[in-house]
């Protein structure tokens, strides 16, 4: 890679997005985050683009905020038009960018949920596809470079409905298939399953049930944990032979010597959540 790494990080003004930005920020590394909020409370929670890059900044990077909509094609292809002329390559893309409908965590069938939780497969799903798409020129103009999904255990368990479980093994699949398409520019492409992440909506959802959560909440991985999950891969030499696979967070986090925030090793939920999916190594043009 370049001197200086050149990130983008989707979906970076809060959660699991602002935490990759802000650990792949410390590296010193220019991070674009993009996402649609501008000012603190144009969203219930917490968190700006701004506030997001100010604070890569302060901890050593360059932060770049990027006011973004990525239901839009168009401002996605700017973006990275912009991203083309002022530095013609990309070592780092993170897909994280998710609507979060209203519902998702109710229980019931999916027919007693809002329609809109389809939202997830147009800003989660098809979002990383445009992302990746329009960066794909970028990527192999390196002749090296990363793309990472973020993803969950949804992929092959029950987890919020099918809405959601279509949206990450979607994820899931498109990391394998991208991969088999950038293999000739050495571009590796994964999805990450993370685990429960102490983001700003689930710190909120423990203050409302206070001690109900104790247990899970001693388990939950900083949202910086992935971050520092996708800079040690990215400096792996043997990342290419990782391509195209789903890894679970943890597991590749204690192989390559990453710890949480804290010093801790965030546990695998492997044994109770399932395996990653395992697919063919067949190519069918």
């Amino acid at each position: 890679m370049g001197s200086e790494r050149i990130v983008v990080v989707t979906g970076a003004s809060r959660g699991a997005g602002k935490g990759i930005a802000l650990a792949l920020g410390e590296t010193g590394a220019k991070v674009y985050v993009t996402g649609r909020t501008r000012n603190e409370g144009d969203s219930p929670l917490p968190g700006t683009v701004f506030a997001t890059a100010e604070e890569i900044t302060r901890r050593g990077g360059h932060g770049v905020p990027v006011v973004l909509d990525h239901r839009d094609d168009a401002q996605v292809e700017s973006f990275f038009a912009g991203l083309r002329d002022e530095h013609g390559r990309l070592d780092i893309l993170v897909n994280n960018a998710l609507a979060v409908p209203d519902g998702l965590t109710e229980t019931g069938p999916f027919w007693e949920k809002p329609l809109t939780l389809l939202d997830l497969l147009d800003v989660g799903m098809r979002s990383s596809y445009v992302a990746t798409y329009y960066a794909a020129p970028l990527l192999a103009a390196n002749g090296a470079g990363l793309v990472v999904n973020t993803s969950s255990f949804g992929g092959t368990c029950y987890m919020h409905g099918p809405a959601y479980g279509a949206g990450k093994a979607a994820v899931d699949k498109m990391a394998h298939d991208m991969a088999v398409d950038f293999r000739p520019w050495n571009v590796a492409v994964v999805s990450i399953w993370m685990g429960l992440l102490a983001t700003e909506r689930t710190l909120a959802g423990f203050a409302a049930n206070p001690g109900a959560y104790d247990g899970l909440a001693a388990t939950a991985e900083s949202p910086e944990f992935t971050g520092r999950v996708i800079d040690a891969l990215a400096r792996d030499p043997e990342l290419m032979n990782r391509t195209g696979q789903v890894l679970i967070g943890a597991e590749i986090a204690q192989e390559l010597g990453v710890v949480d925030t804290r010093g801790q090793h965030p546990p695998s939920h492997r044994p109770f959540l399932g395996n990653p999916p395992v697919f063919s190594d067949a190519v069918i043009d």
